[in-house]
């Protein structure tokens, strides 16, 4: 049997999903039940995808050339295969531009998560990054299990702690001072003094547990899930299915086309989580209720992904 996280029971709750208060596809805040299911304690880490690698030969999406029919007009240098890296900008930029400090870099993968000459070694506990949804599916289930829903997810990071709080720990960014996840100190894109020394990823579990004991729900790396990304919570379509986790699973509808922006046919799915970039000034995601929307052939060096698994024909189903 494969080594992977150990997984946590997380019980049947009820709550409030979303947020009216920060970004607009937070909302509407509306009830969502979620029947029991497991989740892996902490992220997938660097040593454990390296397990599945070995064991499988899988090639992750960053390893592999870009379809020249899929990006026509890109050169043959851009179409190699490789990642998204985020690097400082030498001083303040425009915050609406994100290309002032994420570049593509050939040879970037999880192995060499910033690109050439990069490594690894010595990063084993590390949760694992480069990694798209497809990679994380394939992992998941080598695994035996599956990516988390996004409502799944968002109750689990909660820990039991009452929706009416902010934060998973609670209304305080820093209660009594103590730094409770991994998220950009300084000022972005570049000043990092560090999360607590971290510049960057963090070993797994370096920062408080939560109510439920998962570890780096909220900072370190943004988490894949498996729930297609809508601008909006679709929750009247979610409130017509049986038991609502995150999926409204509708014959009629096409969420994968959907999810693809305008232009693309490319799906997106909901990363949840935060990351070591979220930054109040740009990115106030290091929240329960926050999302992002990304492309599943994405690999980027602050993504990452955790498993689960459902409990039962009561539970949930992956999109």
């Amino acid at each position: 049997m494969p080594v992977t996280p150990t997984m946590l029971h997380i019980p049947a709750g009820e709550f409030r999903m979303g947020s009216e208060e920060f970004y607009a596809d937070e909302g509407p805040a509306h009830r969502v039940r979620v029947p029991p299911f497991e989740l892996d304690e902490r992220p997938v880490t660097t040593a454990e995808f390296a397990e599945f690698v070995a064991a499988t030969g899988y090639v992750t999406v960053a390893e592999r050339p870009l379809d020249p029919v899929e990006f026509p007009g890109l050169s043959p240098r851009d179409l190699a295969p490789g990642g998204l890296v985020f690097t400082p900008s030498p001083g303040p930029v425009d915050l609406g531009d994100w290309r002032q400090w994420w570049r593509w870099v050939p040879g970037a993968c999880w192995q060499r998560p910033l690109g050439p000459g990069s490594s690894i070694d010595g990063k084993e506990d590390h949760p694992v990054v480069q990694v798209s949804f497809t990679d994380a599916g394939a992992y998941a289930a080598w695994a035996g299990k599956r990516l988390p829903e996004e409502a799944e997810w968002e109750f689990a990071a909660r820990g039991g702690l009452s929706d009416a709080f902010t934060y998973a720990w609670g209304n305080e960014v820093r209660p009594d001072g103590v730094l409770m996840a991994n998220t950009w100190q300084g000022r972005f894109p570049y000043l990092r003094t560090g999360a607590n020394g971290w510049r960057g990823t963090s070993p797994v579990g370096t920062f408080p547990a939560n109510g439920y004991g998962l570890l780096d729900m909220i900072g370190n790396v943004w988490e894949w899930t498996g729930t297609y990304y809508s601008a909006r919570h679709d929750t009247v379509e979610a409130a017509a299915t049986h038991q609502v986790s995150g999926c409204a699973c509708t014959p009629h509808r096409d969420r994968a086309a959907e999810s693809a922006e305008p232009g693309s046919g490319i799906p997106r799915r909901v990363l949840k989580g935060g990351s070591h970039l979220c930054a109040p000034e740009y990115c106030l995601r290091y929240r329960p209720a926050a999302r992002s929307p990304q492309t599943e052939d994405t690999a980027t060096s602050h993504i990452g992904f955790r498993c689960a698994r459902s409990l039962g024909d009561s539970a949930t189903h992956p999109q």
